[in-house]
């Protein structure tokens, strides 16, 4: 059992390189996209990713947000499952808040590019494996540290 889903969790995605998030397709399957590390996080409720305004995953997030976020310890054999909902920014603030140095080789027009936003994942739920089990947890709002 885990004695601080915060920590435990909150260090879990710290110590990725990638995230998985999942989205539902226009048939209603879904649909994963390995993307690199999420670039802020507010606790585990509220993780922030960035991404091209023209890719697919976020034409499905804005006719479904329903989302998923998976982020494995392949070393040590664990893993969280986040779900919840992920809205697509192209808010100033948000984009400035993200931006990196560096990302100029993705948006080549910089933090203004048309095809820079942001995706913001809230989690409502999660399950964690670790040491051959499995537990299911609620986030609730007071998660936010």
């Amino acid at each position: 059992m885990m004695r601080d889903p915060q920590k435990t969790i909150g260090s879990l995605i710290d110590s990725q390189k990638v995230a998985f998030i999942g989205a539902v397709d226009e048939e209603g399957y879904p649909a994963v996209k390995c993307m690199l590390t999420p670039r802020a996080r507010e606790g585990i409720r509220v993780i922030w990713f960035s991404t091209n305004t023209s890719s697919h995953h976020v034409t499905q997030y804005r006719a479904n947000p329903k989302a998923s976020v998976y982020v494995a310890d392949r070393r040590f054999y664990r893993g969280v499952l986040l779900t919840g909902t992920m809205e697509i920014s192209e808010e100033p603030e948000d984009k400035e808040r993200l931006w990196q140095p560096g990302d100029t080789m993705y948006y080549p027009q910089g933090v203004t590019d048309p095809d820079y936003c942001v995706m913001k994942f809230t989690a409502r739920a999660g399950r964690y494996y670790s040491n051959m089990q499995s537990q299911d947890f609620a986030i609730e709002q007071e998660c936010i540290p």
